[in-house]
């Protein structure tokens, strides 16, 4: 069975809105990534790949699962780069993982300098 783990940063993450779409994931833990700011755009977070921090859980997840998180993103296969979110593997302590970075501009977003969306 392939291994598909993501790494989540805001809405997807324990006890926030979207959490349910990983009912039935398996929990890895939890990690901070080097290179990676995070920005609050009110509803959602958005991260871009910029000198920073972002605190995300990460999870191992079936292939279901995973086509959810990609329609809730927005991801576009055929031209990632023209969806809501493009994704990137990761390289965390639990695994290379997916991770979802925003693709439109983040202004007028707030920067996030504590790298977790749960604790803004």
């Amino acid at each position: 069975m392939e291994q598909i783990r993501v790494a989540v940063y805001g809405t997807l993450k324990q006890g926030q809105g979207n959490h349910h779409f990983l009912s039935g994931a398996e929990y890895l833990g939890s990690t901070r990534l080097d290179g990676f700011a995070l920005y609050d755009l009110g509803p959602w977070p958005a991260v871009k790949r910029e000198p920073g921090q972002t605190q995300v859980e990460v999870y191992r997840v079936n292939a279901a699962t995973f086509a959810a998180l990609d329609e809730l993103e927005e991801y576009n296969a055929r031209a990632p780069h023209t969806g809501l979110y493009d994704r990137i593997q990761v390289d965390t302590p639990h695994g290379r993982a997916w991770l979802y970075l925003y693709n439109p501009t983040v202004e007028p977003g707030q920067r996030l300098m504590s790298g977790n969306w749960v604790s803004r």
